[in-house]
């Protein structure tokens, strides 16, 4: 029996006797006024910075989120949670992160007693992120999570309730909501100063060499789709700014079989469709470097190359260029200031879980289409 079901079961036991009496309603409430009491105090002690502790020291974490946050304003480097004592050691040091900030996946939960921690960063595999975001925010803290938010839209819908039921805020890791370039594109859209969009065409991939990570691994939420495929989805989306309401088509490909087997592809395209009968043709690939998203309008065409790139977004449309210069880590370093500043005065983020739940519908259904070889409706 894990922790959780022995959890569950001394839970199970307490209501079943001396708590039998309460209403279920009664013992929700009390939870949740417990979640928030204790986020209000955790609030009072760093009200000019919010504290944020990395769970999962990979790539990401490593070579972006910990150098963004030595550039934040908002926000600071608190803590680390890591089933590596070595790396932890390292952290430590180079961070100046004191010990009793320091936590594993085994004593996670005891993160509910630290003041110094406000926000909880999850940087796991896709398959991990339902169990550590609910596990966060029944710790009474405000999460943040990474991109794809989850493998199902269920487990997004867990999440979201999870974090609704506590009190606390979440914020999916879309870098690009707060980046500039892509700020000024999305307004020229929706705001129609090119007039209607007639179609669109998106693509984000890269030469994935790696042969044993989760990304080619199905039962962690491996496959392109889910990685590079919901930067596709989002190009058309905001490249549209419309929703889509089917998948016209959609076709997978493993070009390495021996790497990306038990269903998985390294190449996924899909044709999606808008309102008005705006059609829009992605592409995500592990297989090539590719990164562009082409808007035909009315009144000319928007391209943005790349439109998705750590090192900077840039393009052009009839009125002029997009580029607004900045060097890396500051796409991180922008969206977790903005994240941090929501809690600081406690409004709405920029990217709540709804928007990643709505990629991961959208996900679901290109592969249930590649598989029928049918439209599917959203």
């Amino acid at each position: 029996m894990n922790s959780n079901s022995r959890r569950d079961a001394l839970k199970n036991m307490a209501l079943g006797s001396g708590l039998a009496l309460i209403a279920p309603t009664t013992l929700l409430a009390c939870s949740q006024k417990g979640n928030q009491e204790q986020l209000a105090e955790t609030q009072d002690v760093k009200k000019d910075k919010i504290g944020v502790a990395l769970v999962g020291l990979g790539y990401y974490s490593t070579d972006l989120l910990a150098p963004a946050l030595q550039h934040t304003t908002n926000c600071y480097l608190a803590g680390i949670v890591t089933g590596t004592p070595s790396k932890a050691d390292t952290w430590k040091e180079k961070y100046s992160i004191p010990e009793e900030n320091v936590y594993n996946y085994e004593n996670f939960d005891s993160i509910k007693d630290n003041p110094n921690i406000d926000a909880i960063y999850i940087v796991l595999p896709p398959s991990m992120h339902e169990e550590y975001v609910i596990r966060a925010a029944n710790a009474g803290k405000h999460v943040w999570c990474e991109k794809p938010m989850a493998v199902t839209e269920q487990e997004c819908q867990n999440m979201i309730d999870a974090c609704n039921r506590n009190g606390v805020k979440l914020s999916i890791g879309y870098r690009l909501h707060h980046e500039p370039n892509t700020q000024e594109y999305r307004s020229i859209i929706d705001e129609k100063k090119l007039g209607e969009i007639k179609g669109l065409q998106c693509a984000a991939g890269y030469q994935e060499n790696r042969t044993d990570h989760w990304k080619q691994k199905k039962e962690m939420g491996g496959g392109v789709i889910y990685d590079m495929g919901v930067y596709s989805i989002q190009g058309a989306r905001c490249g549209s700014g419309m929703e889509p309401i089917a998948v016209v088509s959609a076709k997978t490909t493993s070009t390495r079989p021996d790497i990306y087997k038990d269903g998985l592809a390294d190449v996924v395209e899909a044709t999606l469709e808008f309102p008005g009968g705006v059609m829009a043709e992605i592409k995500t690939s592990f297989a090539e470097n590719i990164n562009f998203l082409t808007v035909d309008c009315a009144d000319g065409k928007l391209e943005m190359q790349p439109f998705s790139a750590y090192a900077g977004v840039k393009g052009k449309s009839p009125l002029g260029e997009i580029n607004h210069p900045y060097e890396v880590p500051m796409q991180q370093a922008m969206q977790m200031d903005n994240d941090a500043l929501a809690i600081l005065e406690d409004k709405p983020v920029l990217v709540p879980g709804e928007e990643g739940l709505r990629d991961i519908r959208i996900v679901e259904a290109i592969l249930k289409s590649a598989e029928t070889g049918e439209r599917v409706a959203l």
